[in-house]
């Protein structure tokens, strides 16, 4: 006799399956689905239109720094009063705490060094709180939402000064191995978490009416080359006003003349940005500059 047949079960949906969906040859969907639920999502919140700020996740507020340094210096006072009372230890003993104040006495030295930038977050802060507190005088369809990589640093600082406004407030983040955490000033449903750089950086550039670059390490220059590049070669095509925050920071980091001087670049390439030193100046380079494009495009 043949084997007696059992019951046919109904096995699970390709798309439930998750051993496939996270599978490489798979890949396509994950990169769809990276595209389309923050379209959705961005429908849902009527978010049409964003302002987007780049800059440094190490450089957080001030009392960020000053916290921190009170927390070392207590420790250190504990580890010197020990220090003090431990002649009668092992040698190793004794090292181990030298070597422990040390890395305290380090770590003093880089907290000091990063208050004295600890004034971007802050202008950071208050430029975001400013655009969207006159973006909300705008009719609604026309106002600008703050978006940022939903980090900490500069990004927090931005998202913070959109919720200090009552604005929505957009986090891009993207899973890293370090650093790329979620700070807590982002609206529901508007923070996203992305695997792919390019989807991430698409979604900034998508929906972007101007852009903010504060002072920052790799990421913000990859993220401002990208578009300057995309301008550059009338990739984006559409009006989009670049500040660059802290015209000693760049014109230090990046020397655009001899870049003209050498010609790798043409002097009108300098026209797809502007420097900008004050969270004020930059509000009314920006506003003036939106008013502008808007009044244009009703031409």
């Amino acid at each position: 006799m043949g084997n007696k047949l059992s019951k046919p079960r109904r096995v699970e949906k390709a798309y439930d399956n998750k051993k496939f969906v996270h599978s490489s040859d798979a890949r396509i969907i994950r990169m769809l689905a990276e595209y389309l639920h923050p379209q959705q999502q961005f429908k849902l919140k009527k978010v049409m239109k964003t302002i987007i700020f780049f800059g440094s996740a190490r450089i957080h507020s001030n009392d960020f720094y000053k916290n921190k340094m009170e927390i070392i210096n207590e420790i250190l006072a504990k580890k010197k009063v020990k220090l003090s009372q431990s002649f009668e230890q092992e040698p190793s003993a004794l090292k181990q705490i030298e070597d422990e104040i040390a890395l305290l006495e380090q770590e003093k030295i880089q907290i000091e060094k990063m208050q004295k930038v600890s004034h971007y977050y802050e202008d950071a802060r208050k430029l975001s709180r400013m655009i969207s507190e006159w973006s909300a005088t705008l009719p609604k369809k026309e106002r600008y939402h703050i978006c940022t990589g939903g980090g900490p640093g500069i990004m927090e600082a931005a998202n913070r000064g959109a919720i200090d406004a009552g604005a929505k407030s957009i986090g891009l983040n993207i899973s890293l191995p370090f650093e790329q955490f979620p700070n807590p000033y982002l609206s529901k449903g508007l923070n996203f978490e992305f695997h792919y750089f390019f989807m991430r950086k698409l979604w900034f550039v998508m929906l972007a009416h101007g852009m903010v670059v504060f002072p920052g390490g790799f990421g913000t220059l990859d993220e401002l080359m990208e578009v300057l590049t995309l301008r550059q070669t009338h990739k984006t095509t559409k009006p989009l006003p670049i500040l660059l925050y802290s015209s000693e920071f760049w014109k230090k980091l990046i020397n655009f003349d001899y870049l003209i001087e050498i010609g790798t670049i043409n002097a009108e390439d300098l026209n797809l940005f502007t420097f900008v030193d004050t969270p004020e100046e930059a509000f009314n380079v920006l506003r003036d500059s939106l008013i502008q494009i808007n009044n244009e495009e009703l031409l």
